[in-house]
This record gives C-alpha cells, sequence and structure tokens, in this order.
C-alpha cells in the first residue's frame, strides 16, 4: 500500500553525496503516482496542470518524461495507483536543482494538491539514450 508523500531523507542524503562527489551521473526516477479524487486523471485540469507545470520546469533541468502509463492493476501486490512515470535527469544535482527553477513553486504546489499518495524509484539513469 502506498503511503502519502513522504520525504526518505536517508536516500536524500545519498543523492546529495553523488551530486557532490564530482563523479554524479544520470539518474532514472520512477514515479508511483496515486491522485486525489479532485485531480480529475487523467483528464481533470488539476491533473493536466500539473503536468503541464512539470513539462515546463524539467527542461531547465535538462530533465524529460520519458513516458507516462496509466496502472490498470496490478497482478502482485495491492497498490492503489493510477500513473507511472518515468523521468530521467542527466544527474543527481540536476534533481535537486528542480526545486530552485524559474515555475517550481506552482510545479510542487500543483504536485501537493494532485497527488494523494507517491513512490519514487531512483534508478540507473543510463538507460536514457536507448529510450530516446
Amino acid at each position: 500500500m502506498l503511503k502519502p508523500v513522504t520525504r526518505n531523507d536517508h536516500d536524500l542524503k545519498i543523492i546529495h553525496e553523488i551530486a557532490a562527489s564530482g563523479a554524479d551521473r544520470p539518474v532514472l526516477m520512477m514515479n508511483l503516482n496515486r491522485y486525489v479524487e479532485a485531480a480529475g486523471y487523467p483528464d481533470g485540469a488539476l491533473y493536466k496542470d500539473y503536468m503541464r507545470a512539470l513539462d515546463g520546469v524539467l527542461p531547465q533541468v535538462s530533465g524529460k518524461v520519458l513516458w507516462r502509463s496509466p496502472v490498470y492493476g496490478q497482478t502482485v501486490g495491492q497498490q492503489l495507483l493510477h500513473e507511472i512515470l518515468a523521468v530521467w535527469y542527466p544527474s543527481h544535482q540536476a534533481f535537486l536543482d528542480l526545486r530552485d527553477v524559474p515555475g517550481s513553486e506552482e510545479n510542487f504546489r500543483l504536485r501537493e494538491e494532485a497527488v494523494e499518495a507517491a513512490v519514487i524509484h531512483r534508478c540507473d539513469g543510463g538507460v536514457a539514450p536507448f529510450c530516446s
């Protein structure tokens, strides 16, 4: 079961360490999202506003959504999801910089309004050239 959006301070510390290490590398963030009813996923105004805001800030850090996929169910486990987004960043620092670019305040405000629960998995970002 997903929990509401909560930070994982242990993994965020690792991301900061990688970003500062001089050996930073691309990272793929797999976002498993469940939206609040008011978001109206996939056609509601709040959901669309959130995606538009996300699409506006990602290029500022050279990030991109590789794909979005609705979730229709699960054959193993019980995670009530609406969508999975694969978001690629050229570095861990780029992921961290997302909070500081123009438009990020609106992006994160909309995220707070639209997302009921989320888990973001940090994965190998070397896959991006194969998905472009």
